[in-house]
């Protein structure tokens, strides 16, 4: 009786741990253009590893609350969250540029020269910030956390903290136009973005009286 009680116990914790896994899909970019291949992606808590495909994509073996880490020798070490509900990540890696760092990129194959030598005449957009969120949603929250975010994807209300009501939604401005949303922004796509919660709200009447946020883009022509 005791031999099976063992039995069953250690199927239980086999049941167990085999459900705080799961798999993880992503892709890992540089110059937020060109995908990186034959990078090792690493899970902390699961202790899997994988290289990187042709495309820069990859599948890894996470637990729950895991941490992904990226390490290659000629970019800036990375480290990602995984959250509950993330199914895909992607991540642009941060080329430490030097004349032998572009050696080791080319003879590693991890970008081919075509793009590495077009990726460093037009690298401006490397250094967004932004490109690394998902969406837009998920740099709200991250970079404001005097916000609160809510809902689901494709219905997400914004609020100041403490004023979660149904007319309380923060004002969005995008390129000196107010919008209701930012759901279909790139991230990649800005170039400044700001929260105001007084001063200047008041330009936009009691529309603004929750918080304004304020967005330029890339393609603005104003400010």
């Amino acid at each position: 009786m005791r031999s099976i009680t063992i039995v069953v116990i250690c199927l239980l914790f086999a049941v167990s741990s085999f459900a705080q896994t799961r798999v993880v899909k992503g892709k890992l970019t540089t110059f937020n253009k060109f995908p990186v291949q034959n990078v090792e992606v690493r899970s902390k808590k699961a202790k899997s590893n994988v290289m990187t495909d042709s495309l820069g994509q990859f599948e890894l073996v996470c637990n729950e609350k895991d941490v992904i880490r990226i390490k290659a020798k000629v970019f800036q070490a990375l480290s990602k969250k995984v959250n509950p509900d993330d199914a895909y990540i992607s991540a642009n890696l941060i080329f430490r540029d030097s004349p032998k760092n572009r050696d080791i990129a080319r003879g590693l194959g991890y970008i081919t020269p075509e793009q590495l030598t077009f990726a460093l005449a037009h690298r401006a957009d490397e250094y967004n910030e932004y490109c690394n969120f998902l969406n837009m949603y998920e740099l709200l929250k991250v970079k404001f956390p005097g916000l609160v975010v809510c809902g689901t994807t494709g219905d997400f209300k914004v609020y100041l903290r403490g004023t979660i009501n149904a007319h309380d939604e923060v004002l969005f401005i995008v390129d000196d136009s107010p919008s209701a949303n930012v759901s279909g922004l790139q991230p990649c796509s800005i170039k400044s973005i700001d929260l105001k919660i007084d001063g200047m709200s008041s330009i936009y009447g009691t529309r603004g009286d929750q918080g304004l946020v304020l967005i330029e883009t890339s393609g603005a022509t104003g400010f």
